[in-house]
């Protein structure tokens, strides 16, 4: 099973809309790849700043082909529809994490 998390720091300022647009749009887009067999949402509850919160979104694949497939096909468009949205009010990063 492989992990692909995208972890992003939001103005607190958004957060609220934020969140309903992550569950709402970006989530669905991911999993109607049909890439993904499952997700997971969380708050990090370590980052310490007044102005900004962070999130990780975790997407689970049964192999690098299906976390492939989505970065060649599908990454580019949904990455650019969260950063249109949010525009500049967010920071993401990516991490690939393979279960051992």
């Amino acid at each position: 099973m492989l992990l692909y998390n995208v972890t992003f720091g939001i103005d607190k300022a958004i957060e609220t809309e934020w969140i309903l647009w992550m569950k709402t749009h970006y989530i669905s887009s991911l999993m109607n790849t049909g890439l993904f067999v499952d997700y997971r949402m969380y708050k990090v509850l370590t980052h310490d700043d007044d102005t900004s919160v962070s999130y990780s979104v975790q997407c689970f694949a049964k192999n690098i082909e299906d976390v492939l497939k989505y970065l060649n096909e599908y990454a580019h468009e949904i990455t650019e529809l969260h950063r249109e949205t949010f525009k500049d009010k967010h920071v993401a990063f990516n991490t690939l994490l393979e279960e051992i």
